[in-house]
């Protein structure tokens, strides 16, 4: 029973690590290609797409592993949230294949670029409005019965899942900004600056929104934030965040360039943390907890010793490839 649980444990911080890791990496990408239309036809759309053009398509293995590591290791979660969450899940596919083949047929085919252009800025909201709203598919509820989903094609359409998906959306163009800040010059980053304080804002906005409404869906949620000892634990996330929020603000006024990236990256971690307050240990809340849904013992030994083995060299690669294309964008308007 202990290694059970103890298996479990890992395997649900694997897969929270792995989610974590596409929301950092591919959230910059897909936010970019959110704010692409505010940047002027040309050279300041060629430099953002250039700033993740060596590592964009590298950056969705994240997803491979948040995806496949739930199939794999709680398959029982995997077959009532997809079913719960199919349109969302077939949106989020097309919106990412649109984005990717726009990516580079923008570079090959200038005859049809503004086409290319709305298929890469389309696809990038598309992707991250669905993944938005798949969150609160699952955070609002699904509902169960024998072990299987037993809800209506559209209970994933609400306002509270609109809510939501418009976070991830803002949150997404605040990251990619705060990129585009870190990797640009001169009228482009002048750009950047602007929009990151715009995104900014409205992420904040809409982070306060998605607090307010989670704890009135479901008594389990208003216990876990407001309820004695609770409290103690669950008010350091909002403060947290608060000085985060003051940080970026500040970082952005005072013309910092890594930094507002950085200050960013920690409210999503912090809002991960805010996740893991009010689902734990429940990954469908109130239905299924991470033990429930668990693959067998034997099963997830044998895929931590894969994970073992090639999260490493994900790490390294990823790392070595950020690092060989560090430093500012060029002018050259190719890819």
């Amino acid at each position: 029973m202990d290694v059970n649980f103890d298996l479990t444990v890992i395997w649900a911080f694997i897969i929270a690590f792995g989610v974590f890791a596409y929301v950092v990496m591919d959230g910059f990408d897909l936010g970019i290609g959110i704010l692409f239309p505010s940047f002027k036809v040309g050279e300041g759309r060629n430099r953002a797409m250039n700033s993740i053009a060596p590592v964009w398509d590298g950056n969705e293995t994240w997803l491979v592993l948040g995806g496949g590591g739930l199939f794999a290791a709680f398959p029982l979660a995997y077959a009532i949230i997809l079913p719960a969450t199919y349109p969302l899940i077939v949106a989020m596919l097309l919106g990412l294949v649109f984005r990717g083949v726009a990516f580079e047929f923008r570079w090959r085919d200038p005859a049809h670029r503004p086409f290319w252009d709305l298929a890469f800025s389309g696809g990038s909201f598309v992707a991250a409005m669905s993944q938005g709203m798949t969150l609160g598919a699952i955070l609002q509820g699904i509902e169960v019965s024998n072990r299987a989903y037993a809800g209506s094609w559209w209970d994933w359409l609400t306002p509270y899942t609109l809510l939501t998906g418009l976070g991830v959306v803002a949150g997404y163009a605040l990251l990619g900004a705060t990129w585009l800040v870190w990797k640009l010059d001169g009228a482009s980053q002048a750009h950047a600056y602007q929009v990151a304080k715009r995104a900014a804002a409205a992420t904040l906005v809409l982070l306060v929104g998605v607090s307010l409404y989670t704890p009135l869906l479901d008594a389990d949620y208003w216990t876990r934030w407001f309820e004695m000892p609770n409290v103690l634990f669950a008010a350091q996330v909002p403060l947290l965040t608060a000085i985060l929020a003051f940080l970026l603000f500040r970082a952005l006024a005072r013309r910092r360039e890594a930094a507002p990236f950085w200050f960013a990256l920690g409210i999503f971690l912090l809002g991960m943390a805010g996740l893991g307050v009010s689902m734990w240990p429940y990954v469908v809340p109130g239905q299924v907890t991470i033990w429930d849904a668990a693959a067998p013992e034997r099963s997830q030994i044998f895929m931590l010793v894969g994970v073992a083995l090639t999260l490493p060299l994900i790490l390294i690669y990823t790392g070595w490839a950020y690092w060989v294309f560090r430093g500012k964008v060029g002018h050259e308007g190719y890819h």
